[in-house]
Order: C-alpha cells, then structure tokens, then sequence
C-alpha cells in the first residue's frame, strides 16, 4: 500500500514525527514561557500565544542540526538496509519516554530523546557498530555544556544588568525589563523553535532518502513542506502547552523578576543561536534550566532550590539510555512479529 508515493510505514512514521515534534512543543512549553510567567510580565495565555509564533518564525535559520540527526547519530548504511521500521521504532522510545516525563512532570530533552531513540533502534542490531561516533560524542558532550553555558551567560548578564542599574530604583529597573522580557522571550522561543523543529525535519528527511532508494552516500534532502510541517507541528504543540512543566520551571527552581527573566531568556536564546549554526542537536530545556539557576545563584547559593534541579539533572542522565532502550525493545519485537 502506497500513500503519496510513499509506503504505508514511511508514511506512518512522519504522521509519528510529527507527532513528536507537537508533543516536543507540548512537553517544552514551558522552557518558552517559564520565566515571562514567573515574572508576571505576561498572563500564560498571552505567552503561549507569542512562543507559538515564534516557534514557527524560526524556520528561517539553515537546516545544520537536521542534517546532524538525519545523518550524524546512527550509520546510514544500517538504516537503509533495515528501511523505515527502524526509523518508526526510534520515534516511538522518544516519544513513549517523553510522554512518560511529561505526565511526572519532569522537563527532561525531548531532543536527547530522540538521539536515544536512534541508538536504542541502531545498537539493538549492530551494537555500537551502529554510532555514528562524530555526532554522537557532539551530542553527548553538549548534555553537559549547554546547562553550564546557559548558567554562565545568565549569570553574567544578570551582573551586568546589576552593574548598569544600580544607581536605579528598583521599581523602575523593573519596569524597563518588563518590556525588554517580551523581547527576550520572543528571541528564546525563536531559537528554541529553530533548535527542536529541525530534528523532526532530520527524520522525516531521512525516511524520504530511504524511501528514494538511494545509496546511503546520497545527500539528505529537507525539503520545504517538511521545513513548514515541522514548525507547523511544534508551534501547535507549543500553543496547547505542558502546565504540568511550567509549575517546575517557572516557580520552584528560583523566584526571578522582569531583569532576571530577561538574563535568562538572553543568555539561553544566545546559547541556542550559535549551536543551531554549527549543527548541535542540544537540549533547549537544559540550557533554560542552567540559565535560570544562574540567575539565581546572583543573588545568593540558596536561592536557587538545588534539590530540584538535582532531580531535573538525574531524568537528563537518563533520558539517552532510557529512550535507548525504549526503541530497542520496540525495535526487536518488530523483528520477531516479522516486520
């Protein structure tokens, strides 16, 4: 059975990405609307509203980490010889473990998850044979230094803020920032829509090269109407929100006023710019996560509530291998039903 020129399980599987991509936007909502929220700059709705927006306007910038995730996490090779099955079951350990995540409330990487995913379906046939080492190690290192950067760019742009302002009432500081936070929350979820899309973008674009029957040599191809649908998909899910998320994010990490969100969002949206530009699939929840615990550590160690984003950083530690295994099991009881 054929659908579009493509087969039946092809076809299924970028319906499936797709719906990665909303449950994506659905389960980082709040990574776009934590910190305007928590600094009561605009009302949940209004933010969503604005995140879901520029969600999509991110479509603008290159196609690096799609090609990263089409190509650079699992031997193409392999992928082409097991055909689409194998992409099917690397998107369901992704979305399966962000399901369960989101319903404990726990905002882990939706794009690690779909990283594990790949090495779940890849190593259950070829072991570590399967890695595509380049990538992979890219991704790995990044888990690490995407919340520590975030962490340092907040903190030192929430000083630098401090700096400037301090001869200023702080009634008035705030007031600016309110209307500076809009701006920076704008740009957050400009480079958070960016980021995340595009991995939606990578699978889809890689079942459309398996499906083509090409040779695994052969250049992964985004095309326009995947660019769209993705966006399209993340943005949806962005609007329709995780509320269960935003009391983690928004409240229980660290108390932050208009300047600290905007340090947050600044120093996150930077962040996220220029790993869009090189390529590197990171995690637009850990480097949030870092930035708003930066901000809190200016005030003092004990305003930020190091418990919970002790909890926050053991579901990032599990999130590759449990999604990994996840989509292996899948994966191999598609081999043994016959698939």
């Amino acid at each position: 059975m054929e659908i579009l020129g493509l087969s039946a399980l092809a076809a299924l599987t970028i319906m499936l990405t797709l719906g990665f991509d909303f449950v994506n936007g659905f389960h980082d909502s709040a990574n776009s609307i934590a910190t305007i929220v928590a600094t009561k700059v605009l009302s949940p709705v209004y933010a969503v509203g604005m995140a879901a927006v520029f969600n999509f306007a991110g479509i603008v910038i290159g196609k690096e980490v799609a090609k990263t995730i089409g190509k650079g996490i699992i031997d193409t090779s392999l992928i082409l010889e097991y055909g689409v099955i194998m992409v099917f079951c690397a998107v369901m350990g992704a979305i399966i473990w962000d399901l369960i995540t989101w319903w404990f409330g726990i905002p882990t990487s939706s794009s690690h998850a779909l990283v594990g995913g790949l090495i779940g379906a890849g190593g259950a046939v070829a072991f570590i044979d399967a890695i595509v080492w380049s990538g992979t190690l890219k991704t790995t290192v990044f888990i690490v230094i995407s919340p520590i950067a975030g962490l340092i760019a907040a903190f030192l742009i929430t000083i630098g803020v401090m700096r400037l302002a301090r001869r200023v009432a702080r009634v008035v500081v705030n007031k600016w920032f309110r209307k500076l936070q809009i701006a920076s929350s704008a740009f957050y979820s400009f480079t958070h829509g960016t980021n995340d899309a595009q991995k939606g973008m990578g699978i889809i674009a890689l079942v459309l090269l398996i499906e083509s029957g090409t040779g695994p040599s052969a250049e992964l191809i985004v095309p326009l109407w995947v660019m769209v649908a993705c966006h399209a998909a993340i943005s949806l899910g962005t609007f329709l929100g995780g509320w269960r998320i935003v009391k983690t994010m928004a409240s229980r990490i660290t108390k932050l006023d208009p300047y600290q969100g905007f340090s947050a969002e600044t120093g996150a949206a930077v962040m996220l710019f220029f790993t869009a530009r090189l390529g590197i699939p990171v995690s637009t929840t850990h480097t949030i996560s870092g930035a708003i615990m930066g901000v809190g550590a200016t005030r003092r160690l004990s305003a930020v509530r190091w418990g919970v984003g002790r909890k926050i950083v053991i579901a990032w530690i599990l999130t590759i291998p449990a999604s990994a295994t996840i989509a292996g099991c899948i994966f191999l009881g598609a081999l043994w039903l016959g698939f």
